[in-house]
């Protein structure tokens, strides 16, 4: 069969491939996409999209046992863990049939198969029909990432779990180890918390969610720490004997040495390695390091026509990233102005309880940079909107340059900050200083008037508190 010739070829369709593909094909270009799995990629089918839909079941959960608070009366209460999984699995298929639908709206060949480049402009399908080979003067690179693997911590789908197994739990853990506290680790924690696990947290740096502002990461601890939750901080699980149908042992090494605890299920979340095998790269020159692919700000490899996105590409790991290069790539391609993704305006939103969202630089890292700062606080107590919801636990923070207003960073916990924070984002692309900040007429009774007020406090001018 002769090869299919295209302008565009992405690998991989996910929230940067998938986006990648519609975006140069509304601009004119041919575009295929070979996808070897699921469309909507990892986010879509076993991320982002499904722990969300079974975090929404614990929050709703959550809310049942304290409907005595608003005066409401709940009985018997109780859940149905693997009704809780299929409605996940409902809104996942839901989303991935609305991806297959947009790539054909906008006329986007699909090829399912898996991929390897022979050469520059080449890729080589193997398909359940046989191989197929597409060319293109362009090729982008989204294949994703996985979870990592420790040795001796791998994941085998009885007792110890990947993200992919916590997703479709086989039953409901009793004694729970999760290890790791970034984003997966402790939205997992928190669901299975919730609805009464026993668990514990280990995390080898020295506070949880280590990438978050100390200070939201220390109000976090706490709030984990009042729901039950066991967190073990600077501690290493240096390995796990398991006995089937029984349970594991985890040897914990913290600075005092090495204990053991027992567990009938355990988690891992130490990370994750980008899918950079059997394409075929290293031959073509491609720079590799520490899985990932050597990008420049316009996500190109330096092999020419060969591009690079998302978790593929490098921290930070987010799919939100990964959609925004997809797009700046098919712009260059069609050769449309372009402009490069600043990380540092990229935000963060973890979906535990409470929720946790940032932006920028934390005080810590504003400081080693440099930069003399002037910080801003404001708790949710202080705000009508966060008591009328019964959420007044949570705490907005500012970190601002002292000598130009620039807003460096905003990190966040408490009730829906995941969604307050794009206020900030919006501020910091369009280079807001605090003098227009502070001139920003906040709507009432919002959550977002403690955005205003820790800007205010900033500057010693906070109302409220």
């Amino acid at each position: 069969m002769a090869a299919r010739s295209f302008d565009m070829i992405v690998i991989g369709a996910g929230p940067g491939g998938y986006v990648a593909a519609i975006r140069g094909a509304q601009l004119g270009l041919n575009v295929a996409v070979v996808e070897r799995e699921h469309l909507g990629g990892i986010c879509l089918n076993w991320g982002c999209i499904p722990t969300k839909a079974l975090l929404r079941s614990a929050e709703v959960f959550h809310l049942m046992h304290r409907a005595k608070e608003f005066g409401l009366k709940a009985e018997g209460l109780g859940y149905d863990l693997d009704a809780v999984v299929a409605r996940s699995r409902g809104v996942a298929k839901q989303l991935s049939g609305g991806v297959a639908h947009l790539l054909k709206k906008n006329k986007v060949t699909v090829v399912m198969g898996e991929a390897s480049l022979p050469k520059p402009g080449l890729v080589s399908v193997k398909t359940e029909k046989g191989v197929e080979e597409l060319t293109a003067k362009n090729i982008i690179l989204a294949t994703g990432a996985r979870a990592r693997s420790l040795p001796g911590l791998e994941a085998d789908g009885d007792l110890v779990w990947s993200y992919k197994h916590a997703l479709v739990p086989k039953r409901m853990p009793k004694k729970l180890l999760v290890i790791g506290s970034g984003a997966i680790g402790i939205e997992f924690a928190s669901f299975f918390n919730t609805l009464g696990a026993d668990v514990t947290v280990v995390e080898v740096m020295d506070r949880v969610l280590p990438v978050e502002d100390a200070e939201i990461s220390a109000f976090a601890k706490k709030a984990f720490v009042k729901q039950g939750m066991k967190i073990l901080e600077k501690t290493t699980v240096k390995k796990l004997d398991r006995k089937p149908g029984v349970g594991v042992t985890a040897h914990l090494e913290d600075a005092k040495g090495t204990t053991t605890a027992e567990f009938d299920t355990v988690i891992s979340a130490v990370g994750i390695v980008g899918n950079v095998e059997n394409l075929g790269l290293e031959a073509l020159g491609v720079k590799i390091d520490r899985t990932h692919v050597v990008v420049d700000e316009f996500c190109r490899t330096g092999v020419p026509g060969l591009y690079a996105i998302g978790d593929i590409a490098g921290a930070p790991w987010l799919a939100h990233k990964a959609s925004h290069e997809g797009v700046m790539v098919a712009e260059l391609i069609a050769g449309k102005h372009a402009h490069p993704i600043k990380p540092g305006s990229i935000a963060g939103c973890t979906y535990c309880h409470p929720q946790v969202a940032s932006v920028g630089l934390t005080e810590e890292k504003a400081k080693a940079a440099g930069y003399e700062v002037k910080v801003g606080r404001f708790p949710f107590v202080g705000n009508g909107k966060a008591i009328a919801l019964g959420e007044p636990e949570g705490l907005v923070k500012t970190v601002f340059d002292a000598k130009t207003g620039e807003l460096l960073g905003a990190h966040m916990i408490g009730a829906e900050v995941t969604e307050l924070i794009q206020g900030y984002v919006i501020g910091r692309k369009l280079e807001t200083t605090e003098e227009d900040l502070i001139e920003t007429v906040f709507p009432h009774p919002t959550l977002s008037e403690m955005m205003h007020e820790a800007v205010l406090d900033a500057y010693g001018r906070a109302i409220h508190f």
